[in-house]
């Protein structure tokens, strides 16, 4: 660290004598060097303003685009002919795309005189690329002013450091959001006051567009952090943290074996009416269940000092003489028949009549026309020959 602040000081020292000297080539390469150290010695991030950025996070600004009227019709073969980093295809766009180096922008150069500039990175570098292009269209011969300069659009982003669930911040607000992962993986929030588009992403990451001001994108950053903390995605580790603590200690489960106990005898395997028979509670937890009854158990698993089961107590009663009837020795009941179910009978469809068709239908007689009787002879009409014209007298000649 001491070897930084040594260059540090040394850079700067050599950035304030070529300062003194007024030599061009040694105040940049001074003011080149003095940079590099204050980077290597690792200058302090500026401080949030809590005031104006209450979530401590500040939007970065990633693009300015602003329009200018330059006031005058341009030639744009002319423009793409004469200037430096300039293309122009009539076919492709109807303007000329001009770029420049510092500040690194983009220009869009109409032949009626209006000019859209992108690219820069706050609104005095867009302002400055602005008055640059617009000196270089002076300088081809056209008598552009600058006018009419104003901010259309400005982008910025930043990060909230968490994950985000979009399908709930969709589902709690779908009058301002819009998630389709199908077409696009990050959620589209429009909000209204003011009028900002948000794009968030589920790592945490957002894009705000649409503002005309720097302090729309703070504001409107601000209004919807509150909202994004609400979403935010929960690891496995916090939720296990939740669950154990002290207030909620009763939803965790209960771990195994912890309601059985112990056994009731040393071994574990139990003594007498209270762990005859299954035997004691062992690590596995099973000493919660308990004991089956001494009638279910068989005779020789059966405690000794065990009560006998009703059946056999009364087989030992009635003797050995009624050992068929009680079920034979060692007071095991009798068989149940086996159930027999009464048969069902065959199912009989009702018996459907046979077809009877229709009776026949009469073949269709035509009445009878009468025979044809030819009309009587027409009267005979007197003829119609014209009449013959009169003979007229010649013409003779005077004598």
């Amino acid at each position: 660290m001491a070897g930084a602040s040594g260059d540090s000081v040394a850079a700067l020292v050599n950035l304030t004598n070529a300062v003194n000297t007024g030599d061009d080539v040694a105040l940049a390469l001074a003011s080149g060097a003095a940079d590099i150290a204050a980077g290597g010695a690792g200058a302090a991030e500026p401080e949030v303003d809590r005031t104006k950025h209450p979530s401590g996070i500040v939007p970065v600004l990633q693009n300015v685009v602003a329009t200018v009227n330059l006031g005058c019709k341009l030639d744009l073969k002319e423009i793409a002919l004469h200037a430096r980093n300039a293309e122009y295809n009539p076919k492709r766009f109807a303007a000329v795309i001009m770029r420049i180096r510092e500040p690194k922008t983009t220009a869009l150069i109409f032949g009626s005189g209006k000019m859209v500039c992108t690219g820069a990175k706050s609104e005095q570098e867009s302002k400055l690329a602005a008055k640059k292009y617009c000196r270089i269209i002076q300088r081809l011969g056209f008598e552009a002013e600058f006018k009419e300069f104003t901010i259309q659009n400005v982008v910025a982003s930043c990060d909230v450091k968490f994950p985000i669930r979009l399908e709930g911040l969709q589902y709690s607000h779908a009058y301002f959001a819009t998630y389709e992962p199908e077409l696009f993986p990050g959620l589209i929030y429009r909000m209204k006051q003011p009028k900002i588009v948000l794009l968030i992403f589920v790592s945490g990451k957002v894009v705000l567009t649409g503002a005309k001001k720097r302090d729309d994108i703070y504001t409107a950053f601000e209004n919807i952090y509150a909202t994004l903390q609400e979403f935010k995605k929960k690891g496995p580790t916090e939720g296990m943290q939740q669950l154990a603590a002290p207030g909620n200690a009763a939803a965790l489960p209960a771990p195994p074996g912890a309601a059985g106990g112990t056994g009731a005898g040393p071994s574990g395997s139990g003594s007498g009416a209270a762990g005859g028979g299954g035997g004691g509670a062992g690590s596995s937890g099973r000493g919660a269940m308990p004991p089956p009854a001494a009638g279910m158990m068989p005779p020789a698993r059966r405690a000794p000092g065990g009560p006998a089961p009703p059946a056999a107590a009364a087989a030992a009663a009635a003797g050995p003489s009624s050992g068929a009837a009680g079920g034979g020795e060692h007071g095991v009941p009798p068989a149940t028949p086996s159930h027999v179910p009464p048969a069902t009978p065959a199912y009989m469809p009702p018996s459907t009549p046979a077809y009877q068709p229709p009776p026949a239908t009469p073949a269709y007689v035509p009445p009878a026309t009468p025979a044809y009787q030819a009309p009587t002879a027409l009267p005979t009409l007197p003829s119609l020959a014209a009449p013959k014209a009169p003979v007229l007298p010649s013409r003779l000649p005077p004598q």
